[in-house]
């Protein structure tokens, strides 16, 4: 496997240093760049942190991305004229998986958004977090507060045994499913934690302000189920996962309904509309969209990486846009776009790796099945 993850490696200088940057390197991280910071890749290997997340429980900072808390009169029906989240029936201690549409319907970001009981709570990418900020400013109204949480830290326990480790430093998180979150103290610090991830598995995102997170970063990694885990594993667990990576499988050019991302836009808000970027969404939903986000299955052990180009004989269909080795499943998998008329499952395709072609077959996503803790119905 690549030493390196599919995610881009930024070299401009000057990089910002997180909260927990002389954690890491204590820790033996190796450090990169990633969307403005300094960010550990790995401390003892992709390959092995992949699978402790998937069998125990692996911690990631994830302090890089754009926490912000909007608040002021109207506050739900101002930022769903903004995102297609339906935010006037989303309970205290709910959140939803969202995006940010331009005029045109292609993503400029997605993101968390869930209600607190005193605001509204919103997670976005590091790497378009400053982007975002400009975009909300310019559309939302002045009666509308927002706030960027730069003094706060963004941690994710991820992992089966990832509740196990976190109940014994924050009583009462075992109560949580999949999509609640709420409010909870470790020594003396406002906790906000959320069950949720971005790598299939169950686990949580815990919000604390900075000044705590190396102290309760290293009281999780004294459990005996965690490890620190870097960006590497990040990115082959989401893969795996069949979860898009903004900047990478998501961009402006690609649309919600073909990026098969349709679920974050409830039926009532494909209907009524009244969002940014809504008239292309409701022609997709209608119409089809005229490509398609899909997964691959590839023959061999040669992985197709982001930017190869994907055949039916001698046309070019589509471009793979996240790819690599699955420490999961031992095979190359991958992600990318393809002209709608090949997407279906079961598609038989060409992908061209150093030159030469390789098979590849459309496959469904997840390639590893999702461990959410869901309600039960």
């Amino acid at each position: 496997m690549s030493a390196e993850p599919e995610t881009e490696i930024e070299e401009e200088l000057p990089l910002q240093e997180l909260p927990l940057d002389a954690w890491h390197r204590g820790k033996g991280a190796r450090m990169v760049g990633f969307a403005g910071y300094h960010m550990p890749i790995q401390y003892e290997g992709i390959m092995a942190e992949h699978l402790w997340t998937r069998e125990h429980a692996g911690l990631f900072d994830v302090s890089h991305m754009g926490q912000l808390a909007f608040t002021g009169e109207d506050v739900d029906t101002a930022l769903e004229n903004v995102i297609p989240a339906s935010l006037r029936n989303l309970a205290v201690g709910r959140q939803r998986y969202s995006l940010l549409l331009d005029e045109e319907g292609g993503i400029l970001d997605d993101l968390m958004v869930s209600r607190r009981p005193d605001d509204i709570y919103m997670v976005v990418n590091g790497a378009t977090k400053y982007d975002d900020i400009g975009w909300l400013i310019e559309h939302l109204p002045d009666e509308v507060t927002m706030n960027l949480l730069d003094e706060h830290a963004l941690l994710a326990l991820q992992g089966p045994e990832a509740v196990t480790a976190l109940s014994r430093l924050v009583t009462g998180v075992e109560q949580l499913y999949f999509m609640d979150c709420a409010g909870f103290t470790w020594e003396g610090h406002d906790l906000w934690v959320s069950r949720s991830g971005y790598t299939g598995e169950d686990g949580f995102e815990i919000s604390l302000p900075a000044e705590a997170a190396a102290a309760f970063a290293e009281a999780l990694c004294a459990q005996p189920e965690v490890k620190p885990i870097g960006l590497g594993a990040r990115d082959s667990l989401r893969l795996e996962a069949g979860l898009p990576l903004y900047g990478h499988d998501l961009s402006p050019e690609i649309s919600a309904i073909g990026a098969d991302l349709g679920f974050a836009i409830l039926k009532k808000r494909r209907e009524a509309g009244g969002f940014i970027g809504y008239a292309r969404v409701a022609q997709e939903v209608a119409e089809g969209a005229p490509v398609k986000r899909v997964g691959f299955a590839i023959e061999g052990k040669l992985p197709a990486r982001e930017g190869a180009e994907i055949y039916a004989g001698v046309q070019k269909v589509g471009s793979i846009t996240s790819g690599g080795h699955s420490p999961s499943l031992g095979v190359p998998i991958a992600m990318g776009w393809v002209d709608a008329s090949q997407s279906a499952i079961g598609t038989a395709l060409e992908i061209e790796v150093r030159g030469k072609r390789i098979a590849a077959t459309v496959a469904p996503m997840p390639f590893v099945p999702h461990r959410y803790h869901r309600k039960p119905s």
